[in-house]
């Protein structure tokens, strides 16, 4: 702010600073405190007014500079009248111009006064003036008054000061404000605008402080105002002289402490750092155990202690939706403490990682060793029990029901991840090892869907289908579980299957009786010749064409019934092909003999089962087929076989006999032989290499028809003999040719416990012979084949009997006929396979039927 020097005439220099529009309130103001009071104007600064730096060169600078008379040395305090509270300044310099202009001597006035409540707003000199306001209108500011540094004492300036805080409080009690000075003065150039009144243009000149006051109670907290550009000191100042370092004060301040933090923070940095050298960095943690600075053999031997024992714990593991445990141990797994203690590191330099060291920690984890052979087996063990395949969403039918499968993914163990993951993690005592999930095709949406389309719609009531003469057939709701069933559609849903042949077994047997059965022509031997029985057709329900609507029929709401349709049903073999396969005349037969009762009754039942037989040509005959099985069920009785190289006996036994005959009946006929097999030793009643032997379900007799004539097998038995004729077209003539016997081999000899299961023998002996088929055409006699097959019998064994009480002793049956004194036709164990690449037979010690 201004001020103008007192009236006691003393030289002092008189600033002016002008306030536009100043209203004659404040005029009179004055005027009422009488004429000696020392003249002062003050500024009131509207906080809501912009504030603008003035502009160097400006009319008001100069005029400033030309009215500005230059200070003189102000008087003691002695002169004053009144007594104002003093604050010593510190002598300064001014290194300004000696006609500065009065804006920048008012700035430097007001930065010499300490008063923290005042504002420095510098306006421009081009500002506009401002309006004229009535005081209790008046925009409410703080205004200090500073006393002008070379002012005489005694002046008066405390009284005027309190004079003009009065009449400015009468102005406007509601709401205090500065006063406006002086008249209004026309074409007047406007002096910057601030709430400070400046002192002289210089420093005060001798010891006499700088006094500045402030008027007025402060009513809230002074206006805030932008700082003159141009630096902290004023309009171009620097800052750096005493008086003017008022805003720059704080930046020292905060550059003192800050300085002082960094230097403090070094300090401990470095004190850490010392202190800190060769431990373990702060914070660092290994499978949960805390070593952070410990020296490097502490944290060894802690790491020791506390890690080793988990090796041989169990490690809880989790595979998915399995668990299990895994030893570390067993599975290979060690501790390499080089490598560990290599990742614990040494001390950060960086002073970031130092300082977050205090606030975390730093967990470095454990280097295994392992076992690659152990650990891929524990590994392989628990994705064992992990992997299971997916389940797809399905339905099925409990007691006529329907049921949803709720879809369920599968998955497997990546075993090759895993057990890099167990040799990571397993000091924690808790794995997660990999997973890879198997997804299903089926959604719950489809699953539901076909539940509700499909599945419960098909068992609201019966399936009926009605046939002819009254018959009908029911296919039960509970039933209906074995006829529909489901499979994944590829599209999320599910897709119905219709079970058709599961439908005709349930359907057939309720028909049947509206059926007739088609019947094949047979060919009888009325009169010792073969005469034609005509064949007949039948009528049978064509179940595709009556189930085709079976997947509507299952959805009908209301009645679910249907009529059967029937269709002509032929006869294997008509009456024209049974006169096609010109059976006509006997080719071949074979009569074989000697056999005991139990093994006749066995020989004649499946005699039985093969008369009639008709081969067709180019058709293969099984002898196990057409008679199987051969138990007690069937009639069948016990007999002589052959078990472990030596007679015994069994149910069924004596049918070789049978398979002998027909062998060599076909073996005359021409047929082509398939399979068959010999006795394991020889039989006198049968032709040496040109028998066979049979047991149900592992040595069979098998022969096929070449010729483009079928043929019919008779079967004529007897009580003492069995034989085989076979009916067709005669086209060849067969001729056999026997070999000498060779390479004969003497018997051994078995002692057995006497009883049930010892048949004594007195054995006989082995050898070796061949047999040659030649086949020639029966029209031409040319020779069609010359086929030879040779065969080695083993010998029969000499089985003793002993008991506690002597037997007589047996004498030697011979070396040909029967091969054992109980019976005729015990046989032995099947032979060794001979030479001839068609034969085929049993290890030496198996079972078959004589």
């Amino acid at each position: 702010m201004s001020g103008s020097n007192g009236t006691d005439e003393s030289p002092h220099e008189h600033d002016d600073a002008r306030t536009e529009n100043v209203g004659s309130t404040a005029e009179s103001a004055r005027e009422a405190e009488g004429a000696s009071a020392p003249t002062e104007r003050f500024e009131a600064v509207d906080p809501h007014r912009e504030v603008t730096e003035p502009q160097a060169g400006s009319a008001t600078d100069q005029k400033a500079d030309v009215e500005a008379p230059q200070p003189e040395a102000a008087e003691g305090p002695e002169a004053s009248g009144a007594v104002e509270p003093q604050v010593d300044e510190p002598k300064t310099e001014d290194t300004a111009a000696p006609q500065a202009p009065a804006e920048v001597r008012a700035e430097s006035a007001e930065q010499t006064a300490p008063t923290s409540t005042e504002q420095a707003a510098p306006t421009g000199a081009d500002e506009p003036p401002t309006e004229h306001v009535h005081p209790s209108e008046a925009p409410t500011a703080v205004i200090p008054v500073v006393a002008p540094g070379n002012r005489a004492p005694g002046d008066g300036s405390s009284a005027d000061t309190d004079r003009l805080l009065r009449s400015q409080g009468e102005q406007n009690p509601a709401q205090p404000g500065p006063a406006q000075s002086g008249p209004e003065q026309p074409g007047a150039p406007v002096p910057p605008t601030s709430t400070a009144m400046p002192s002289a243009a210089r420093p005060p000149q001798g010891d006499q402080p700088t006094q500045q006051m402030q008027a007025g109670p402060p009513q809230g907290p002074p206006p805030v105002t932008p700082p003159p550009p141009g630096g902290p000191g004023g309009s171009g100042g620097d800052g750096d002289e005493p008086g003017r370092s008022g805003s720059n004060l704080p930046r020292r301040t905060i550059a003192l402490v800050v300085g002082g933090v960094v230097a403090l923070l070094a300090v401990f940095y470095v004190a850490d750092l010392a202190l800190s050298s060769g431990k373990v960095p702060r914070g660092v943690t290994v499978a949960g155990v805390e070593i952070g600075g410990m020296s490097l053999d502490a944290a060894e031997a802690e790491l020791t202690e506390q890690l080793t024992p988990r090796l041989d714990m169990p490690v809880d593991v989790t595979a998915g939706d399995t668990q299990g445990q895994i030893v570390p141990s067993e599975a290979g797994i060690g501790i390499d403490w080089p490598a560990t203690l290599d990742r614990v590191g040494s001390q950060p330099l960086n002073p970031f990682a130092r300082l977050a060291s205090f606030f975390g920690n730093d967990e470095v984890g454990v280097v295994s060793t392992r076992d690659e052979a152990a650990l891929s087996a524990a590994i392989e063990k628990a994705a064992t029990a992990a992997a299971h395949e997916p389940r797809e969403g399905n339905i099925v039918f409990e007691d006529g029901t329907p049921v949803p499968v709720t879809p369920q993914p599968g998955q497997q163990l990546d075993v090759a991840v895993a057990g890099d993951v167990f040799a990571e993690r397993w000091p924690f005592g808790d794995v997660s090892l990999p997973v890879e999930s198997v997804d299903v095709t089926v959604t719950r949406e489809g699953l539901d869907r076909a539940l509700a389309e499909i599945a419960v719609p098909a068992v609201a009531q019966d399936l009926v289908v009605r046939g002819l003469d009254g018959a009908v057939g029911v296919l039960p709701r509970d039933a209906v579980g074995a006829v529909l069933s489901f499979v994944p559609d590829g599209s999320g849903g599910l897709e119905p299957q219709y079970d058709t042949e599961a439908t005709i077994g349930i359907l057939a047997p309720q028909l049947a009786p509206s059926e007739t059965e088609p019947k094949d022509a047979r060919i009888v031997l009325d009169g010792g010749r073969p005469t034609i029985v005509p064949s007949e057709t039948g009528e049978m329900v064509d179940w595709p064409v009556t189930l085709e609507k079976l997947p509507d029929l299952l959805k009908e709401e209301g009645d679910r019934s249907t009529d059967a349709v029937y269709k002509k049903a032929e006869p294997e073999l008509t009456t024209e092909g049974a006169e096609k396969l010109g059976i006509k005349e006997v080719v071949s037969e074979f009569t074989t003999s000697g056999f005991e009762y139990a093994s006749g009754v066995n020989i004649r039942l499946a005699a039985q089962e093969i008369n009639g037989a008709i081969v067709k040509p180019g058709e293969t005959f099984s002898f196990n087929d057409y008679t199987g099985p051969r138990g007690a069920a069937e009639g069948y009785v016990e007999s002589g076989i052959i078990e472990a190289g030596r007679p015994g006996k069994a149910v069924g036994g004596g049918i070789s006999q049978l398979a002998t005959t027909l062998y060599n009946a076909t073996y005359f006929a021409g047929m082509e032989d398939v399979e068959h097999t010999e006795h394991s030793y020889y039989i006198s009643r049968y032709p040496a290499a040109r028998e066979a032997t049979i047991y149900d379900g592992a040595i069979d007799l098998k022969f096929r028809n070449p010729f483009d004539t079928g043929v019919l097998i008779q079967t004529i038995g007897t009580s003492s003999d069995i034989t085989v004729r076979i009916w067709g077209t005669k086209t060849v003539d067969v001729q056999s040719v026997t070999g000498n016997r060779t390479n004969f081999t003497s018997p051994n000899t078995i002692t057995l416990p006497a009883g049930s299961a010892c048949i004594p023998s007195s054995g006989a002996q082995g050898f070796t012979v061949s047999d040659t088929r030649i086949v020639t055409d029966a029209r031409t006699g040319a020779q069609i084949s010359n086929t030879t097959r040779t065969v080695r019998y083993d010998p029969v064994p000499i089985v003793k009997c002993i008991s506690p009480e002597p037997e007589p002793r047996d004498e030697p049956s011979g070396g040909g006929d029967d091969a054992t004194s109980g019976g005729a036709d015990s046989e032995d164990a099947p032979a060794s396979a001979p030479e001839s690449p068609a034969a085929e037979a049993p290890a030496a010690g198996g079972t078959e039927e004589e």
